[in-house]
């Protein structure tokens, strides 16, 4: 066993079993790219699903021995798990191979909207342009996350949409592992009606079209409005003229009464 009191000068001895962190490992994002997720019905488990817009933000670095590119989605006003909304593509250039991270398995949130198809399809197009030929490294799906039938199915079917193969060694489908041939096998298309990555000049003409529609909704606004104070003030006349009546009415028959009584 490895001695790991402080040293004399007191700094902590760095011993050879201290795990070292990847220079990359917190490696911040610097594209950022916004996305439209679609308005769907209400899902029995995940709830409603309403238009949202998000940002994905990425990050990718090169060497000769090794590549890397991150993914995060980024939700406006809400804060997440560090390890959710991210995916990690790994490339070893040594052994040519390629592997999907991170270990802990790709968490997304919002559920069930297209995120986790569309951020695999990121990865496939990125690798696919520089090492289709490449091997891709499987590994094991955690099984802990899934508390469901529902949800099983569901990440099944986004790895197997993607090109992955899904693997249960066991008849019980407790446990899962998955892997892929090649980087070439893997598909970079995604469910394009739920999830839209939208350019700058085409947000550009959403907040003007946008604009347009609420200067076009204000100026409906005040015809209304405008339209109801006439029919307000209408409305004020013809109760001034039918009490006027009325008295009228009440006055020619009290006239007739009284010349009836003499």
């Amino acid at each position: 066993m490895t001695d790991s009191s402080p040293s004399p000068n007191g700094n902590e001895a760095l011993t050879p079993d201290t795990p070292q962190a990847h220079p990359w490992a917190a490696l911040a994002p610097d594209r950022f790219r916004l996305v439209r997720l679609s308005p769907l019905p209400t899902d029995r488990d995940t709830g409603p699903r309403p238009l949202r817009f998000v940002e994905l933000a990425q990050a990718e670095r090169h060497t000769p021995q090794q590549s890397v590119l991150k993914l995060f989605v980024r939700l406006p006003g809400q804060v997440v798990s560090k390890k959710h909304n991210v995916l990690e593509v790994w490339a070893d250039h040594r052994a040519k191979e390629v592997r999907f991270g991170p270990d802990t398995g790709l968490h997304m949130e919002p559920a069930n909207r297209g995120l986790g198809r569309f951020l695999l399809a990121q990865g496939a197009v990125w690798a696919q342009k520089r090492w289709a030929h490449y091997l891709v490294e499987g590994g094991a799906l955690p099984a802990k996350d899934i508390t469901s039938e529902e949800m099983r199915l569901r990440r099944d079917h986004c790895l197997l949409s993607q090109g992955f193969d899904v693997q249960y060694p066991e008849p019980q489908q407790l446990k899962a592992a998955y892997g892929a041939p090649r980087v070439s096998t893997l598909r970079p298309d995604w469910n394009t009606d739920k999830v839209q990555i939208i350019e700058l000049k085409e947000a550009a003409a959403m907040l003007e079209q946008a604009d347009r529609n609420l200067l076009e909704q204000d100026n409906k606004i005040r015809d209304i409005q405008e339209r109801l104070s006439r029919f307000r003030r209408e409305d004020g006349t013809l109760r001034f003229t039918i009490a006027c009546l009325i008295a009228f009415a009440l006055f020619q028959a009290c006239l007739l009464i009284w010349i009836a009584t003499r």
